[in-house]
């Protein structure tokens, strides 16, 4: 493994002016066309067969190099609907941003990309090169595998993929089993009887509705789900009306839950329709309330016998003071989708991405919240050394791991 990282040095140069390019250029989900191509110009120049367009702008590069296992490696490439606030100089202009880290993880797939393929002579096997499209919406995973990724590839053996996170730059955080939450998105469409705003007794009003169904939800958690389980119930967005003097007829609200258990699921689903039907039935409305899905995640469950044998590798190669397990996660992924597909197992970790000092003192101070931008925040910004150069040892480790050396 020494002898395929030894290069790093010498590419951190490269990698740095890709991920400043791709910071600067981001790209919602399903139109990363700039992305893909420059993505795809990297692995063709590395040696890969390379195929374009799969679900829409994903990327496979694939690296025959022998007998032996096939390991994929994953990074998604999409970006988000925020205006930067990082006050970089290399900040991404007007409505959309890389707020996630998905640049990241496309340098540090490129950079472990190169690197695998320069050290050919240290394994054998197969390499699967996975850039996918679309992982904000929740399904450029099942794109990919629907547009016949693995008719193209074949199965791997294993798959792996990483995320960066809040934590300090170069700590890497494992954990066995279930590791990130799985989501669902529902639309919530409110009918009322729309009408003057100074004659309200012959109307039914769906603000009125909304804001006590939005309350109303608020206790799906307190009150429905046990202590010791764990969900989240947001509700992201709600519009309704168009001018002040004027009831509307319908309000639409948009709610997001999180939830690591499927029993669990099923009865904060029911008791968001229930809530959600009863506000129709309390109100008069003139027909019921339409729920509809937006999207789904599932949860995102790591292998154990995989976690443990790639995290004793990265304690091999950082230390054991640099990799910890990581706590559960609410956040969500699509990851999952292509290791239950494969019918293979797959490891999903996080690598840290923030300055360190900066992170330790909040967490010292039990300011971590306040004082340390997230992931989707219009401020979240890592930091990029050591960051780059620990993102893609982990991906080479994770390889090499596996691929017959």
């Amino acid at each position: 493994m020494t002898a395929a990282l030894a290069p790093l040095g010498g590419l951190l140069p490269a990698l740095e002016t890709l991920y400043v390019d791709l910071h600067r250029h981001p790209e919602l989900s399903f139109e990363e066309h700039r992305t893909a191509a420059e993505l795809a110009r990297r692995l063709t120049a590395s040696g890969y067969e390379v195929h374009t367009g799969i679900g829409g702008t994903g990327v496979l590069g694939v690296l025959h190099n022998g007998k032996g296992p096939t390991v994929m490696l994953r990074a998604d490439i999409d970006a988000l609907p925020v205006e930067e606030k990082t006050g970089l100089d290399y900040a991404a202009q007007g409505q959309v941003m890389h707020a996630c880290g998905h640049d990241m993880h496309a340098t540090w797939l490129s950079g472990a990309a190169e690197l695998l393929a320069r050290a050919r002579q240290s394994w054998q096997g197969t390499l699967l090169v996975v850039f996918q499209p679309g992982e904000e919406k929740g399904s450029g995973a099942e794109r990919m595998i629907d547009d016949g990724l693995f008719d193209i590839a074949g199965k791997p053996s294993i798959v792996l993929g990483q995320h960066i996170g809040p934590a300090p730059a170069g700590w890497v955080l494992t954990r066995p089993g279930v590791l990130m939450a799985a989501t669902d998105a529902v639309r919530i469409t409110l009918h009322g009887r729309g009408g003057h705003g100074s004659r309200p007794e012959t109307t039914v009003d769906p603000a009125v509705m909304a804001a006590s169904l939005v309350m109303r939800l608020q206790t799906v958690v307190s009150r429905e789900v046990a202590a010791t389980d764990s969900a989240v119930v947001t509700v992201g967005s709600m519009h309704v009306g168009t001018a002040h003097n004027i009831i509307a007829d319908h309000a639409e609200l948009e709610v997001n839950v999180r939830t690591f258990d499927d029993q669990v699921r099923q009865r904060v689903l029911a008791a968001i329709e229930r809530i959600a039907q009863g506000e129709a039935v309390t109100a008069g409305a003139p027909k019921p309330t339409e729920i509809t899905s937006i999207a789904s995640f599932p949860v995102t469950s790591n292998d154990e016998a995989s976690n443990a044998t790639v995290t004793e590798a990265f304690r091999g190669h950082f230390g054991t003071g640099r990799v910890m397990e990581a706590p559960l996660v609410t956040g969500s992924e699509d990851f999952g989708e292509f290791g239950r597909a494969a019918g293979v197992p797959s490891v999903f970790w996080l690598v840290g991405g923030l300055d360190e000092e900066t992170v330790v003192k909040a967490m010292m101070e039990g300011r971590f919240e306040q004082d340390i931008p997230s992931n989707h925040s219009p401020k979240f910004a890592p930091v990029l050394h050591p960051t780059l150069r620990a993102g893609v040892e982990t991906l080479v480790i994770g390889a090499l791991t596996y691929l017959r050396t």
